[in-house]
Protein backbone atom coordinates (compact mmCIF):
# COMPACT_ATOMS: atom_id res chain seq x y z
CA UNK A 1 0.00 0.00 0.00
CA UNK A 2 2.89 2.29 0.77
CA UNK A 3 3.86 1.98 -2.90
CA UNK A 4 0.23 2.67 -4.04
CA UNK A 5 0.46 6.36 -1.86
CA UNK A 6 3.49 6.82 -3.00
CA UNK A 7 2.67 7.25 -6.61
CA UNK A 8 -0.63 8.69 -5.70
CA UNK A 9 1.36 11.27 -4.31
CA UNK A 10 3.84 11.87 -7.12
CA UNK A 11 0.74 12.11 -9.44
CA UNK A 12 -0.64 14.88 -7.14
CA UNK A 13 2.16 16.62 -6.66
CA UNK A 14 3.01 16.72 -10.52
CA UNK A 15 -0.44 17.98 -11.39
CA UNK A 16 -0.70 20.62 -8.58
CA UNK A 17 2.73 22.12 -9.90
CA UNK A 18 1.03 21.59 -13.42
CA UNK A 19 -2.41 23.16 -13.27
CA UNK A 20 -0.99 25.96 -10.71
CA UNK A 21 1.88 26.87 -13.42
CA UNK A 22 -0.79 26.81 -16.32
CA UNK A 23 -3.32 29.33 -14.53
CA UNK A 24 -0.28 31.62 -13.47
CA UNK A 25 0.64 31.61 -17.37
CA UNK A 26 -2.46 31.96 -18.85
CA UNK A 27 -0.97 34.12 -21.37
CA UNK A 28 0.66 31.38 -22.81
CA UNK A 29 -2.12 29.19 -22.82
CA UNK A 30 -5.31 31.12 -23.68
CA UNK A 31 -7.45 27.39 -23.20
CA UNK A 32 -6.79 27.59 -19.52
CA UNK A 33 -8.10 30.90 -19.39
CA UNK A 34 -11.27 30.27 -21.28
CA UNK A 35 -12.20 27.00 -19.13
CA UNK A 36 -12.18 29.25 -16.10
CA UNK A 37 -14.02 31.99 -18.05
CA UNK A 38 -16.48 29.54 -18.52
CA UNK A 39 -17.05 28.85 -14.92
CA UNK A 40 -17.36 32.33 -13.94
CA UNK A 41 -13.94 32.36 -12.54
CA UNK A 42 -12.03 35.94 -13.48
CA UNK A 43 -8.32 36.54 -13.61
CA UNK A 44 -7.82 37.05 -10.05
CA UNK A 45 -9.98 33.75 -9.08
CA UNK A 46 -7.57 32.10 -11.59
CA UNK A 47 -4.35 32.94 -9.71
CA UNK A 48 -5.34 32.09 -6.15
CA UNK A 49 -6.75 28.89 -7.25
CA UNK A 50 -3.30 28.27 -9.19
CA UNK A 51 -1.21 29.17 -6.49
CA UNK A 52 -3.81 26.89 -3.90
CA UNK A 53 -2.49 24.14 -6.61
CA UNK A 54 1.07 24.83 -6.34
CA UNK A 55 0.81 24.82 -2.15
CA UNK A 56 -1.42 21.85 -2.41
CA UNK A 57 1.50 20.32 -4.61
CA UNK A 58 4.25 20.87 -1.96
CA UNK A 59 2.03 20.37 0.94
CA UNK A 60 1.51 16.26 -0.05
CA UNK A 61 5.07 15.85 -0.34
CA UNK A 62 5.72 15.90 3.66
CA UNK A 63 3.81 14.26 6.09
CA UNK A 64 3.15 17.13 8.54
CA UNK A 65 1.08 18.75 5.93
CA UNK A 66 -0.01 15.49 4.04
CA UNK A 67 -3.73 15.70 5.25
CA UNK A 68 -4.02 19.55 5.00
CA UNK A 69 -2.77 19.18 1.66
CA UNK A 70 -5.58 16.44 0.41
CA UNK A 71 -8.37 18.18 2.46
CA UNK A 72 -7.70 21.29 0.22
CA UNK A 73 -7.47 19.44 -2.65
CA UNK A 74 -10.61 18.12 -2.59
CA UNK A 75 -12.66 20.68 -0.90
CA UNK A 76 -11.12 24.17 -2.17
CA UNK A 77 -9.90 23.06 -5.76
CA UNK A 78 -11.91 20.16 -6.88
CA UNK A 79 -15.20 20.18 -5.62
CA UNK A 80 -15.54 24.17 -6.42
CA UNK A 81 -14.81 23.69 -10.09
CA UNK A 82 -17.39 20.43 -9.81
CA UNK A 83 -20.29 22.79 -8.42
CA UNK A 84 -19.01 25.71 -10.41
CA UNK A 85 -19.63 23.34 -13.51
CA UNK A 86 -23.17 22.22 -12.09
CA UNK A 87 -24.01 25.95 -12.11
CA UNK A 88 -23.22 26.61 -15.67
CA UNK A 89 -24.32 23.25 -16.86
CA UNK A 90 -21.55 22.05 -17.83
CA UNK A 91 -22.21 18.62 -16.60
CA UNK A 92 -18.98 16.55 -18.40
CA UNK A 93 -16.44 18.40 -16.44
CA UNK A 94 -18.35 17.69 -13.37
CA UNK A 95 -18.29 14.05 -14.27
CA UNK A 96 -14.56 14.79 -15.31
CA UNK A 97 -13.68 15.35 -11.98
CA UNK A 98 -14.90 12.67 -9.91
CA UNK A 99 -12.03 10.17 -9.97
CA UNK A 100 -9.50 13.52 -9.20
CA UNK A 101 -12.02 14.00 -5.91
CA UNK A 102 -11.78 10.42 -4.61
CA UNK A 103 -7.77 10.70 -4.95
CA UNK A 104 -7.18 12.37 -2.12
CA UNK A 105 -10.01 10.91 -0.25
CA UNK A 106 -8.51 7.57 -1.02
CA UNK A 107 -4.80 9.10 -0.09
CA UNK A 108 -6.07 10.47 3.05
CA UNK A 109 -7.33 6.83 3.79
CA UNK A 110 -4.10 5.21 2.61
CA UNK A 111 -1.44 7.72 4.60
CA UNK A 112 1.32 9.06 3.89
CA UNK A 113 3.94 6.44 3.16
CA UNK A 114 6.94 7.97 5.21
CA UNK A 115 4.77 8.89 8.52
CA UNK A 116 5.92 6.88 11.43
Amino acid sequence: MKVVSGILILITAFLGFKHGWNGLMVKVKPGDADMMAELGIGRTGTIIMSILSIAVGLMVLAPQTFFVGNLLNATIIILVIMALSLKVGNIKTALIEIPFLLMPLVMIWLGHPFKK
